[in-house]
């Protein structure tokens, strides 16, 4: 008998009685055809920053939103009337089931809880669909895996919402490493600290939610049956294994930056821990953490590095920083800067006969992007949007591809495996899947 967790997932790599196929839908497209884009949650997060970053290019590159698919009746009627104020009418679908099967999306931004990024997005490239999918990739493997299948065999063109994989200064410091310029990575510290008590909390919108109002059932897709909690729906960043909190919204940006600078995939082991340390207000995921990551390349003794990635929610003190070291100095992506600092100067040098090993300082560049005045959004986001729709135009690789989201999932799982267990946690490259004290991780 299959179970609904298998279902499910079954469904989403298109095996399920209910499919979409590409062929059925896609249609042939012209460089002068315009590319319709579908809404998959309408998100705080789609509305602040996404939209604001689409609309400002979809003129010039000949895009538009044509539908929104979201679970909840009262986010269809708020993007309904969000979107006519601009004089866009769009076609509003309860479910993905109806985003699909209509006739009038070529691709569709994707924004939905964490859990579901991964499944939705099989199930968009299954229905033919090119996609742009928020971070994290997925909060588990087996999710991870299913989505990476879809789109490997589908070909679709899939951008993950990593954006510092489309900035100038994050471009030039990739660059920089792999010039040999920097020298031997030794370590890199991390940390994203704010002092925010109602951070991933919505206060505001939880009392309206009705579950008559929603499909609850559907929006578990392959997570443990639970009874219906407006809270782990709206402020679903809380709780596992709706998310991982810290691991899959900040770790995942900033750990892809060491796959993408290093080209290694994930870390060779990961130690943490982490607690819920002052806002105890029923969340299950941590309010502060520490990571410790061992990084290698088992082909090359040479490579070799340690990750160090803290977070909290309790104090800012820090901030977010990614500061990476060399033995000559230190690259720091906060003031976009390299320096000698922290380098082999010449007294401790001349001790072991060897010569001052210090880097030549330089400024690496900032980001600017040009958008219309009345459509705000970061230009950051704006720069990655780009180049998801010019390559949904081309057919060329984004900058942030599958791979990049499956490997930064790979390395916030182990990051949670962790946590949740206690366990050091490795990766069994075999089977694909995270092991915490030589065990298989799950939820």
């Amino acid at each position: 008998m299959t179970s609904r967790r298998e279902f499910i997932r079954n469904a989403a790599l298109g095996t399920a009685a209910v499919t979409f196929s590409a062929k059925s839908y896609g249609r042939i497209l012209g460089a002068n055809d315009r590319i319709r884009v579908g809404i998959v949650g309408f998100s705080d997060r789609f509305r602040s920053s996404l939209s604001p970053a689409f609309l400002s290019l979809a003129g010039e590159l000949n895009f538009e939103f044509t539908a929104v698919s979201d679970l909840w009746s009262m986010r269809r009627e708020e993007a309904d009337k969000f979107y006519k104020s601009k004089g866009i009418n769009l076609r509003l679908a309860r479910n993905n089931d109806e985003l699909y099967s209509g006739k009038d999306t070529d691709a569709v931004i994707l924004s939905t809880a964490d859990f579901q990024h991964a499944l939705h997005c099989a199930e968009a490239v299954n229905a033919g669909r090119d996609v742009y999918c928020e971070k994290p990739f997925a909060e588990t493997m087996s999710d991870a895996r299913t989505a990476l299948k879809a789109v490997q065999q589908t070909g679709k063109i899939v951008q993950i919402g990593s954006q510092r994989r489309s900035a100038a200064n994050y471009i030039a410091a990739d660059q920089y490493i792999k010039s040999g310029k920097f020298g031997k990575i030794v370590i890199v510290e991390m940390t994203w600290n704010v002092n925010q008590p109602g951070r991933w909390r919505r206060p505001g919108v939880v009392p309206l939610l009705r579950e008559a109002d929603t499909d609850w059932k559907r929006f578990q897709l392959n997570r443990p049956p639970a009874a219906f909690d407006p809270r782990k729906y709206l402020e679903f960043r809380l709780f596992w294994p709706y998310s991982s909190g810290i691991p899959g919204q900040w770790m995942a940006h900033q750990i892809d930056t060491v796959h993408w600078f290093t080209d290694l995939a994930h870390p060779r082991s990961v130690a943490a821990n982490g607690g819920i340390y002052l806002w105890k207000d029923g969340r299950t995921n941590f309010d502060t953490m520490t990571a410790v990551m061992d990084y290698g390349d088992p082909n090359n003794p040479d490579v070799g590095f340690q990750v160090v990635y803290s977070s909290r929610f309790t104090n800012s003190a820090g901030g977010t920083k990614e500061l990476y070291y060399s033995n000559g100095g230190m690259l720091n992506l906060d003031t976009n800067k390299v320096t000698s600092e922290g380098g082999l100067v010449e007294r401790e040098a001349r001790a072991m006969n060897m010569k001052a090993n210090l880097l030549e300082p330089f400024d690496l560049p900032t980001l600017r992007v040009e958008t219309a005045a009345d459509t705000g959004g970061d230009p950051m986001t704006t720069a990655h949007m780009r180049n998801w729709m010019e390559c949904v135009r081309d057919r060329k690789k984004p900058n942030a591809d599958v791979v990049a989201g499956y490997n930064h999932s790979i390395a916030c799982i182990m990051c949670t495996a962790a946590i949740r267990t206690g366990e050091k946690a490795s990766f069994d490259e075999e089977r694909q899947e995270v092991l915490a004290g030589g065990k298989v991780f799950q939820y």
